[in-house]
């Protein structure tokens, strides 16, 4: 990533946020976990920010769109800021990601089975008897 402070201009943090699609809390929230730095400011005090900010922002919202955890996208932050990455080291980590994705992809197939096959069994009668509740009673077992 550029340097952020280099390219530093007149935008204001509603307009960083404005020109990403980023909420403006998530924006202060990146900025206090570390993920986006600290802005340069005017004589006066304001935040100012640039291209870099721009650029750094879209990155980590399109790294945490794709599931990347906040850690993992720090990771991805420090491999480029470093310029230390390779592509078999970012490949590596995009797999492991993918791994957790598909498992997780797996989970929400097996929720979805249960799901649909218990609310079938459902009358949609006004009777107090109801097979969702029956499953979510029994905990993990019918699961």
């Amino acid at each position: 990533m550029p340097d952020d402070h280099a390219n530093a201009s007149d935008l204001k943090r509603s307009d960083l946020a404005r020109l990403t699609g980023c909420n403006l809390e998530t924006v202060r929230y990146y900025e206090s976990v570390g993920l986006m730095p600290n802005p340069p400011r005017t004589s006066s005090g304001h935040r100012r920010y640039g291209a870099g900010h721009v650029e750094r922002l879209s990155f980590v919202m399109r790294a945490r769109d794709l599931g990347f955890t906040m850690e993992e996208t720090r990771g991805l932050l420090d491999l480029v800021d470093r310029g230390s990455h390779t592509c078999a080291n970012v490949e590596r980590m995009g797999r492991h990601h993918l791994d957790v994705v598909r498992a997780k992809i797996r989970d929400l197939q097996a929720i979805e089975a249960v799901l649909d096959k218990t609310i079938a069994c459902c009358t949609g009668s006004d009777t107090s008897e109801c097979p969702l509740i029956d499953i979510l009673q029994q905990g993990h077992a019918a699961s």
